[in-house]
């Protein structure tokens, strides 16, 4: 990929309505992003395909929505507060900070060495206070994953739900880390969104669960279009200290191949110490058999923010004259854009913003634009610019047939169909 294509991306989500700087009209705040209206969209479609193929279409997971903030004891138990930091360098000339593993020869911005630099290490949690005392009793934490939420929430979920092992729990939230170097656009932040799944096994059953969840998450990609991915296996030095195997699903972005998910067998660590911590017991029991047990847990976690800069970068694409995100279907922020042919003829306009209303009413086809700007050939490719799968034409013919243009945004074909049959046509396109 060639090394500028970052730069284009970025450049293309601000220019229309992505993503934005942080705080940009206070001069930005380093590590954060706003996404903006399409943004937004595009966000929300990756977290429902995730959340309809994860836990909607089975009948083994159910969902969770943890708060936040925490008993800080829930941290001590999961290893945060006393193990979750980075190495930290520090430039001795201009105090310019970098994490160890991503530190230059050099400082960019002073030119002194850092080869003799020292690492310390630095808990990437955000430290908060709960109530009006700021003391150490009032320390709390702002959630560096969300998973934690889940494990704490293991015994509400039994007690409550028709659930039996095998099943999991599944969530999506935002989550904070105070990274020291945050870089590569949205990909490393320190505000950013995860889906998680605690998928809870008998414990001689983990390994035959670990292997099919590596193989669904890794096609749930392909089936939305992801090229340039591959697997990748920790080994025993890179894996964290609880986990039996990790593999990372990795994407070839324009700086190199980074991880978007990992998938990990975590034993039996998380409830066997939440247990410890907080005099609960937390183990399973088998109705049918009366077996008592800790579950062990599957856990694919993946990162909104990383997934949806791989599928940006994935999608982006020069074609002679024009820039064409070629999303997913089930991905693309609009489904279609409705135009009318010349928007100064109150008739073609008036058609055209009842074939609009046709469409946009209907849920099941997602978000439809209406576009007016500008001749007809700039809106094509602004449509094309943002990922729109059929732009509609209403034109004179129309006024006579009843009949529409549907322009395709990957092939430019356009074909004539009639206007009250739109919805179930892009039903069948956008599948």
């Amino acid at each position: 990929m060639p090394n500028n294509k970052l730069e284009k991306i970025v450049s293309l989500c601000k220019r229309r309505g992505f993503i934005f700087p942080g705080s940009e009209i206070y001069g930005g705040i380093g590590g954060f992003y706003d996404f903006g209206p399409l943004g937004a969209e595009l966000k929300f479609n990756i977290k429902q395909a995730w959340w309809r193929d994860v836990v909607q279409m089975r009948d083994d997971v159910v969902g969770l929505n943890a708060a936040i903030i925490m008993n800080p004891k829930a941290w001590e138990a999961s290893g945060h507060v006393s193990g979750f930091a980075d190495m930290l360098v520090e430039c001795s000339k201009c105090h310019i900070r970098y994490k160890a593993d991503d530190m230059p020869d050099k400082c960019p911005e002073c030119g002194n060495k850092l080869d003799n630099a020292k690492a310390r290490s630095f808990n990437i949690m955000f430290k908060t206070f709960v109530g009006p005392a700021e003391d150490t009793a009032s320390v709390a934490y702002l959630r560096p994953e969300t998973a934690g939420g889940i494990f704490v929430n293991f015994k509400n979920v039994i007690d409550t739900m028709r659930v039996k092992v095998p099943f999991g729990i599944a969530q999506i939230g935002k989550t904070f880390r105070n990274e020291i170097n945050p870089k590569d656009f949205i990909f490393r932040t320190r505000e950013f969104e995860q889906m998680e799944l605690e998928y809870f096994v008998e414990p001689d059953d983990s390994g035959r669960a670990f292997d099919e969840w590596v193989g669904l998450r890794e096609k749930w990609y392909e089936q939305l279009g992801l090229k340039n991915i591959r697997k990748h296996e920790q080994s025993k030095e890179e894996r964290a200290h609880y986990s039996k195997a990790t593999i990372d699903i990795e994407y070839e972005f324009p700086f190199g191949w980074k991880e978007i998910e990992g998938i990990a067998n975590r034993g039996d660590f998380d409830l066997k110490s939440h247990s410890e911590y907080s005099g609960q017991d937390l183990s399973y029991t088998d109705k049918e058999s009366g077996e008592k047990y800790l579950p062990h847990v599957i856990e694919p976690s993946a990162g909104v923010d990383r997934i949806m800069l791989a599928f940006l970068c994935d999608a982006y694409t020069e074609e002679e004259d024009r820039v064409v995100l070629k999303l997913h279907p089930r991905l693309a922020p609009y489904k279609a854009a409705v135009f009318p042919l010349l928007k100064n003829k109150p008739e073609l306009v008036s058609k055209a913003h009842e074939v609009y209303s046709l469409l946009a009413k209907n849920y099941s086809l997602g978000p439809i634009a209406w576009d007016d700007r500008g001749n007809i050939g700039k809106r094509y490719y602004s449509q094309d610019e943002i990922g729109t799968m059929h732009c509609i034409t209403i034109d004179y013919q129309t006024l006579e047939d009843g009949t529409v243009t549907v322009r395709d945004r990957d092939t430019m074909k356009q074909e004539r169909v009639l206007a009250k049959e739109l919805t179930n046509i892009l039903k069948e396109k956008v599948g």
